[in-house]
């Protein structure tokens, strides 16, 4: 039988721009999703909203006690997971389903509340302590898709535990991705990569929740296995278009492998009757 809740498996330090931690449940374990062999390619699905900033929200004309009962009003909030959720559920909602759901797919301002509004239930289902509001707990991958299956806008997400596998679910579709974050990777080589230098050697700043868009480029061996240190994904932030490549960043499949039992990758799927719930 599948647990009722999820196992919390690692929680990290806050920190505005870092609100995962990593949790899991046994229904984690039967939908995982495995590759046939297939050729893959290098393919992108970019987000229909514009690039997110969970930091800097009084610029953004965004006061939390306007958007969330009982918030205050603070200038950053670590909504890293309900960022990356609403990058992945643009890809899979129509105008008019996303105008249903609440969601102004133009307006950067509504789309950020929009996520803060998902961060805030998810919070209520991702098995660590304590909520949001009132406090800024951060929250779960696994989280953010319950919450997105409970308004009806997704009807399964499955998962990926190997590079292969990730490689292959990108195929159809963007990936929401946990992942441990280390001091290095705030600052992207000139190329985007946050990988690109000696980044095991710097600390553990937290836990970060981030949408992988696609496969920059792709190599098999000769039975079909991606080569994670030629395989490289792209992947969307949300700390402005200021980061990065233009609010992106590169990582090489070779660092996902050296990470991925503190990984979760998480594909949304769409119902195929759609019932919004705001």
């Amino acid at each position: 039988m599948p647990l009722t809740h999820g196992i919390l498996t690692h929680r990290y330090p806050h920190h505005t721009k870092l609100g995962r931690h990593q949790v899991l449940d046994a229904r984690s374990l039967q939908w995982v999703h495995e590759h046939t062999g297939a050729a893959l390619k290098p393919v992108q699905h970019t987000p229909r909203i514009p690039v997110l900033d969970q930091e800097d929200l009084f610029a953004q004309g965004i006061h939390l006690s306007q958007v969330i009962a009982g918030a205050e009003d603070v200038d950053a909030l670590g909504s890293c997971t309900g960022n990356a959720g609403t990058a992945g559920v643009s890809l899979l909602l129509d105008d008019a389903e996303a105008k249903a759901a609440g969601l102004d797919l133009a307006d950067p301002k509504s789309v950020e509340e929009w996520a803060i509004g998902l961060y805030a239930e998810a919070t209520g289902l991702d098995d660590a302590d304590g909520t949001f509001p009132p406090a800024d707990t951060g929250s779960s991958g696994l989280a953010i898709a319950k919450a997105l299956k409970r308004r009806g806008l997704v009807g399964h997400y499955r998962h990926a535990t190997n590079a292969t596998a990730v490689a292959s679910l990108l195929q159809t579709g963007g990936l929401l991705f946990g992942v441990p974050w280390f001091k290095a990777w705030f600052e992207p080589d000139r190329y985007g990569f946050i990988d690109g230098g000696d980044w095991e050697s710097s600390p553990l700043a937290g836990g970060h929740e981030i949408f992988v868009t696609g496969l920059e480029q792709v190599v098999q061996d000769h039975a079909g296995r991606v080569e994670p240190g030629s395989t490289v994904i792209r992947f969307r932030n949300s700390w402005s278009r200021s980061w990065g490549d233009d609010g992106d960043g590169l990582m090489t499949l070779a660092t996902y492998q050296r990470l991925r039992r503190y990984i979760d990758a998480i594909q949304l799927a769409k119902s195929d009757a759609i019932q919004l719930r705001k």
